[in-house]
């Protein structure tokens, strides 16, 4: 026969298990204030380099792909110098945006945008590509593209329609708008007629 656990004993255990609960508790909350901590530090700087070198557009992006990093399971930028953390978010916007490429505007060259973060160029661009991978980021993305970007799209004039793509100015007014309001709402839109 097994032995019996007295009373006391058992109190003494579920108070440990509170005790353990409230202490995981407070890491949350620990955790999660030196999540937005960071994150505000982040946007600082990246607005403050938007402000002086780019556009309100640049800054709006990288401010939301930030917000989206922020709300990773496991958040990315816990660990590490905000200033890394906000040049590579602006790399990352850059990169699919075509920021670094002078005949398109606005510019900056990536050594100028390590330059100005006193940071290096290998860091950046590792930090840039984590988080292009992380969340699957490619040149026209619906969500991080500048309004430039998603007009240029090549694909953006196109649309299925029974298994064949077709330029989107071949079909009826209504379907063209059908298309354009899905479109707008990072949504896709194909048609059959049979």
């Amino acid at each position: 026969m097994g032995s019996k656990i007295p009373h006391c004993a058992k109190r003494e255990n579920v108070g440990g298990k509170l005790k353990k609960e409230k202490l995981t508790q407070r890491r949350i909350q620990m955790e999660k204030q030196k999540i937005e901590e960071k994150k505000q530090k982040i946007l600082e700087l990246v607005r403050e380099f938007c402000a002086k070198n780019l556009d309100e557009e640049h800054f709006e992006l990288a401010e939301r792909l930030t917000l989206k990093l922020g709300r990773k399971r496991n958040v990315p930028f816990i660990n590490g110098q905000p200033k890394i953390w906000a040049v590579a978010i602006i790399h990352a916007i850059g990169t699919i945006n075509f920021l670094f490429d002078n005949s398109f505007e606005p510019y900056i060259s990536v050594n100028d945008l390590n330059s100005y973060f006193e940071t290096n160029k290998v860091t950046t661009t590792s930090k840039s590509k984590q988080i292009r991978d992380l969340l699957k980021l490619e040149m026209w993305d619906n969500e991080f593209s500048t309004k430039k970007m998603k007009e240029s799209n090549p694909i953006a004039n196109l649309v299925m329609v029974d298994g064949i793509i077709v330029p989107l100015s071949s079909l009826p007014e209504q379907y063209q708008q059908a298309v354009k309001h899905a479109r707008a709402e990072n949504k896709d839109i194909s048609f059959t007629t049979k």
